[in-house]
């Protein structure tokens, strides 16, 4: 075996092991609460969910899968939303504080660019259960 030989068979098992360990660290930050879609917890329609997020023009600051002409580019897009592990970079990702975040953003981050659109308990439910079906 040449020096290069040698040199691709040791560092192969260091490869390895860190391309192991990636893909757990990734893995581990995918394992959001994607179980809550159904859950009694959320309480809400996520077909409700969606019309809200329309009504409420959400799409214009975020972009939304599966909701039409939801293509903003001020929040953040919200592509696998049940998958992450946190909401607004402040709370853990569960149905309470999401409803809560979606209700009253700016209790939980004073300088947030997100408005408090006024939304009653059910349809913060509604647009949480649509939010957790983002998968």
């Amino acid at each position: 075996m040449n020096h290069l030989g040698r040199l691709r068979a040791s560092t192969r098992p260091a490869s390895w092991l860190a391309l192991t360990l990636a893909a757990s660290v990734l893995a581990a930050c995918y394992g959001g609460p994607a179980e809550y879609e159904s859950s009694p917890a959320i309480g809400g329609d996520a077909a409700r969910g969606a019309a809200l997020i329309v009504s409420y023009r959400c799409g214009s600051c975020h972009t939304i899968p599966g909701i039409r002409a939801a293509n903003g580019v001020v929040g953040p897009p919200l592509y696998f939303f049940s998958r992450r592990t946190e909401i607004a970079g402040e709370l853990p990702n569960t149905p309470a504080n999401l409803i809560h975040w979606v209700q009253d953003p700016k209790s939980v981050e004073p300088g947030t660019a997100m408005p408090t659109l006024g939304l009653d308990e059910q349809q913060a439910r509604d647009i949480a259960a649509y939010l957790y079906t983002l998968r």
